[in-house]
């Protein structure tokens, strides 16, 4: 075994945004240290084109890089391209499975989050999660006539409307679709877009894809069933031909109110069919009626049983807490995520987390809550690397001021979308108000009012809205004499607000 490093080290597990970003913001605290960035996955991901749109939003490229990239960029960051085997946090140590040590000073720990996969080993069922998994699923996609989605968050929203080619059977647990991120106003407005053919061209993605060589992938210290790589970004499928075997453009069917109830595999439901076992009443109803058999059967819990080629389990992520860090005594939120304080610090000491993994546990802002998104794995592995500077240097540190309100921005069917603050009126009870403005087609404004001030907003489409929305969320203005005026499309709502 390799002796073990100097004391005084800082060391950073996970190659995702959060990692890498945090790894980054200690290479330039500390530019006469050795920064180590841990991490099983061949490539990392790496910020680009970063703009701050306004105080709190903020928009990015994610690309994929080979570490060396950011070792150039950062003479003191060493990427350590292997998993973590064991964390030892009463001797300040990890063991990596390529069988070294190393002895830090403080830790981040950035190892992300994994799919909730339904059925877990079934070869029908897919997950995605990282690059390998997006392209061993745009493999199967090209080879499928129908597929079944089963989630409702964003991977599930992009695929729905993306795939081209193939029908698409889409099981949601809810009402509407991306429940995640929308009320039923904005799910219908949505809705109306992905049910219709897609006849504007494909916006171009800024993003790139590296792409690992086969050689790459067979070094790999960890086997392919445990390993797990950095979340996907925004536009992952921006690389994909996601397209399957037929020659239409378009075909969506939605289940709603539905879960998976059980799974069968072709020759399963042969066996089934022929003790002829009570199966539902309509089990034969599908998007076009069933003249062959298909490589799975999903049954749903409304009843209906539908073939497909494979099913997508696109059900969310849980916090990837993995095996190695077992053996400590680490204090959990009621998501499994590291609980961590307003200072990133998990519940021992000189180990911090960021992203995915953690769960903040400090009193939020009013307007902020966590959700498991880009934005907040950038800026939570960014605040992270300032408390564990501050630490030690032995300096006091303020919050930073990306928690004082929620702000993200994404794109769902090539529409802009923006959501703020409490834009769900998450945690709001009856205790507030909806405003709302659509045009069909062109875009959507939501606002969510308690007691006379804006606490959130939904903006799908180029509405212009967002930093003014902003400002009035964080001044907590009261806007009651406004009343509709607020959200007239011929009044110009900057002119009130400058």
């Amino acid at each position: 075994m390799e002796a073990a490093r100097p004391a005084g080290t800082f060391v950073v597990v996970g190659g995702g945004i959060a990692g890498v970003t945090c790894a980054e913001q200690l290479a330039v605290s500390f530019p006469e240290e050795d920064i180590l960035l841990v991490t099983a996955s061949p490539v990392i991901k790496a910020v680009t084109n970063f703009r701050q749109v306004s105080k709190v939003l903020e928009e990015f490229d994610v690309e994929e890089q080979p570490g060396t990239m950011l070792e150039s960029r950062f003479p003191n960051i060493k990427v350590i391209e292997s998993g973590v085997k064991q964390l030892k946090s009463e001797d300040h140590c990890i063991f990596t499975e390529d069988g070294r040590e190393f002895v830090y000073k403080k830790v981040c720990l950035c190892a992300g989050a994994k799919p909730k996969l339904i059925y877990e080993g079934n070869p029908r069922v897919l997950g995605i999660r990282d690059t390998d998994s997006a392209q061993e699923f745009q493999k199967e996609l090209a080879k499928a006539r129908r597929i079944m989605i089963v989630g409702n968050g964003g991977i599930a929203l992009e695929l729905a409307y993306e795939i081209e080619g193939c029908e698409v059977v889409w099981a949601i647990k809810d009402k509407a679709i991306g429940n995640t991120f929308f009320d039923a106003g904005a799910a219908e407005f949505l809705t109306s877009k992905l049910m219709s053919e897609k006849s504007e061209a494909k916006i171009a993605h800024k993003r790139t894809i590296y792409t690992v060589e086969e050689a790459k992938k067979e070094t790999r210290t960890k086997s392919k069933a445990d390993y797990v790589g950095s979340a996907l970004g925004p536009d992952w499928h921006g690389g994909l031909a996601l397209k399957g075997t037929e020659e239409f453009s378009h075909s969506i069917h939605i289940e709603t109110r539905c879960e998976v109830k059980k799974i069968y595999l072709e020759e399963e439901f042969k066996i089934m069919k022929k003790k002829s076992l009570a199966f539902p009443k309509d089990h034969h109803k599908s998007v076009t009626a069933d003249k062959e058999m298909w490589p799975v059967y999903v049954e749903l819990t409304n009843g209906k049983i539908y073939g497909c080629d494979f099913l997508v389990s696109a059900t969310g992520v849980t916090p990837n807490v993995h095996p190695f860090l077992h053996r400590n005594n680490f204090a959990l939120g009621e998501d499994g995520g590291l609980r961590v304080d307003d200072q990133m610090r998990t519940s021992l000491p000189d180990i911090y987390a960021a992203g995915d993994i953690c769960t903040a546990c400090w009193q939020p802002s009013p307007v902020w809550q966590q959700m498991r998104l880009w934005t907040q794995a950038r800026q939570m592995g960014c605040y992270a690397a300032k408390c564990m500077a501050a630490a030690s240097m032995g300096h006091p540190i303020d919050m930073d001021f990306s928690f004082e309100l929620f702000a993200h921005v994404t794109k769902f069917f090539n529409y802009k979308v923006v959501l703020l603050g409490k834009y769900n009126a998450q945690g709001l009870g009856a205790d507030h108000e909806l405003m709302l403005r659509c045009t069909r087609g062109q875009e959507y404004v939501k606002v969510v009012m308690q007691n006379g001030r804006m606490v959130g907003a939904v903006l799908i489409g180029e509405t212009d809205l967002e930093e003014t929305f902003e400002n009035l969320i964080l001044n907590q203005m009261d806007l009651s004499s406004y009343g509709e005026e607020l959200l007239d499309p011929n009044i110009d709502i900057e002119d009130y607000f400058d």
